[in-house]
């Protein structure tokens, strides 16, 4: 019998073991991936996951909130959890500019990359958030990188998008604004996007008139 003990203590000890591993590892998926609603996309999952906190800033910074839920659907459509988009070209201008062999890249100056890490700089060239801003974007609002993939991520979207275009929204230039967005710059007058799917715009401008007729969420919204 007591050359058994130590052997049922050990099988008690694994039995233990994997009984809190079946219940943790769910619970450890889901804070490391998110739920498998989470990563459903829709028109309806842009109302349900961002359409309050989208009103919330909109009303702060006079935007039409149809136009930040239509960019919402075009970005991350409607996700809580999509992969990240790393920009190697990005990186390597960030780079340039903080070992002074580039002025500035898109205002960003060797000044504010003195502390930034490799990683930093990956962070930087990366897209985040439900608008899927660029890291470095944040560095004109004087904020963190992960400020804009946390939980007032639409907010400090909404401040970006009207310190740099807010204007054109303002005065009901939706086309300009979405290309601006996408590409950095206005609509182009000879009538060719540059953005790089060529309906991006007229999307853009098709999923606000939806956001128009559909302000909020309800259960059962078809796509």
């Amino acid at each position: 019998m007591k050359q058994l003990k130590p052997l049922i203590i050990t099988f008690f000890v694994l039995l233990l073991v994997t009984i809190a591993l079946i219940y943790a590892i769910p619970s450890i998926q889901y804070k490391l991936h998110g739920s498998p609603e989470d990563k459903k996309g829709g028109k309806d999952m842009v109302l349900k996951n961002y359409g309050a906190a989208i009103d919330s800033a909109a009303a702060v910074f006079n935007i039409n909130p149809s136009y930040l839920k239509a960019l919402c659907m075009l970005e991350c459509s409607g996700r809580k959890v999509f992969d990240q988009r790393f920009e190697p070209h990005v990186y390597r201008k960030l780079k340039s500019v903080k070992f002074n062999m580039l002025d500035n890249y898109e205002h960003v100056t060797p000044n504010l990359l003195l502390d930034a890490s490799d990683d930093a700089l990956k962070n930087l060239a990366s897209s985040w958030g439900p608008f899927q801003l660029m890291g470095y974007k944040c560095l004109l609002l004087d904020i963190k990188v992960r400020d804009i993939r946390g939980d007032e991520s639409v907010f400090y979207g909404v401040k970006w998008i009207d310190m740099t275009y807010g204007k054109y929204l303002r005065d009901g230039k939706y086309k300009d604004a979405f290309h601006i967005h996408n590409t950095g710059m206005p609509y182009p007058s000879n009538g060719v996007p540059r953005t790089y799917d060529p309906d991006y715009c007229k999307r853009g401008l098709e999923l606000m008139k939806w956001f128009d007729e559909h302000p909020s969420y309800n259960d059962g919204l078809v796509n």
